[in-house]
């Protein structure tokens, strides 16, 4: 029997931990069982810090821990799934083609940032959402010391005032000021459509957000778009220009494209309707998983998010239920009442809140400290000892906050 794992995110890490956890637990043998995990390159990109500096070093290795609890590796980007036949063509670091076969499938392929076509975006923006785009950014911003202070060079505007949008804002003034100077004059911009920032996180906390950017110096365009880019700088759709050589754009992700090619139905953002199991109904053998899927979180009408917190608990079920079905054991429905944000502001502290209703918890330095837990602690993997490794991945425990 073979289960197999299509992404080496914090979903694709947990649901290898959890089969394999579960695997164990039953006395199945690697021979009995055998579970891969298909991805690029056997690291983990550790996504939720790219908008600090020096992204490079927000990678964590995954071939050790793999090996330590008997998870094949294989190095290929998934292309092409077929669930009828219960095989997924792969395409290998020399652009050779491989068809391999599946009992059980978890699809964690994760998620993209959603690039509307926006004349001049693809040309001239940057992002955090990627390991290469936040290396080409940080790249970027160091070049601008060897540039005149004209034209827009200490200006940075960020498109989206949402989670990613204002961690890679309040991070930047520290940044500018680092490569270009303390006595230069840097802005940091965030543009936000709607008519206020931090639209999701609802009114208890947002006015901690906004001290926080007044802090910091942050300027906002509330109730506007960016319309266009070029090398002057940014359009809104409000007709105001503002001249920048760095647009950061943080403005929504869509599950990856690998989803649609799964027969069943879908979000707005792509991500697969799961059942409490985290299968994919009307497609045997299918699981989803992460920002692959929309899952339930209770009963109570709320849905996991596109989060890392989310992704690692849903992956430990998913690989687990997987397995559970080759196994002949029961499967565990997923369950996430739990729900916490820890927002950076870069050095204004942080912002901790708890539940769907957001209710803060920790501001400042307090919130900071937990937040450099989570984000240096807590979303690594585990170590490359088998029975640490194995008890990490208890899906009743994974993020249990």
């Amino acid at each position: 029997m073979r289960l197999l794992i299509i992404g080496a995110g914090f979903a694709g890490m947990y649901a290898a931990l959890s089969a394999a956890r579960l695997r164990d637990i039953q006395g199945a043998s690697p021979d009995d069982l055998e579970i891969a995990l298909i991805a690029p390159e056997p690291t983990l990109v550790v996504r939720p810090r790219l908008y600090e500096p020096k992204p490079e070093t927000l990678t964590a290795p995954l071939l050790d821990v793999l090996k330590a609890i008997d998870v094949d590796y294989i190095q290929g980007n998934a292309e092409t799934v077929n669930t009828e036949a219960r095989t997924v063509q792969i395409t290998t670091s020399r652009d050779t083609r491989k068809t391999l076969s599946y009992d059980r499938l978890v699809v964690a392929t994760g998620s993209r940032l959603f690039r509307p076509d926006i004349p001049g975006l693809a040309e001239h923006g940057f992002s955090v959402d990627s390991l290469d785009d936040a290396v080409a950014l940080d790249k970027h911003l160091h070049g601008l010391a060897d540039r005149p202070a004209v034209n827009g060079r200490d200006t940075v505007v960020v498109a989206g005032g949402g989670f990613t949008g204002i961690e890679a804002a309040t991070e930047l003034p520290a940044r500018l000021r680092k490569i270009l100077g303390k006595d230069s004059k840097t802005r940091v911009i965030i543009v936000e459509r709607n008519g206020a920032i931090a639209p999701d996180m609802g009114e208890g906390p947002r006015p901690l957000i906004e001290d926080a950017l007044r802090k910091l110096g942050v300027e906002s365009r509330l109730g506007a778009c960016v319309a266009s880019l070029d090398r002057s700088g940014v359009t809104l759709s409000t007709g105001e220009h503002i001249e920048t050589e760095t647009v950061v754009w943080a403005a929504g992700i869509r599950a990856a494209p690998l989803t649609a090619q799964i027969p069943a139905e879908r979000d707005n953002f792509g991500r697969l309707l799961v059942d409490r199991d985290l299968r994919v109904p009307g497609v045997a053998g299918v699981f989803a998983t992460g920002d692959a899927a929309r899952a339930a979180c209770d009963d109570e009408g709320n849905y996991a998010l596109m989060s890392c917190q989310h992704a690692t608990r849903m992956g430990a079920f998913a690989g687990n239920n997987a397995a559970a079905e080759l196994l002949g054991v029961p499967t565990r429905p997923y369950h996430q009442k739990p729900y916490v944000t820890c927002l950076d502001l870069g050095e204004a502290g942080a912002l901790f809140t708890r539940g769907w209703e957001r209710k803060v918890e920790m501001v400042g330095d307090v919130a900071k400290k937990t937040k450099r837990e989570i984000n240096t602690v807590w979303i690594y993997p585990p170590k490359a000892e088998r029975a640490a490794a194995l008890a990490s991945a208890d899906p009743e425990r994974v993020t249990d906050l």
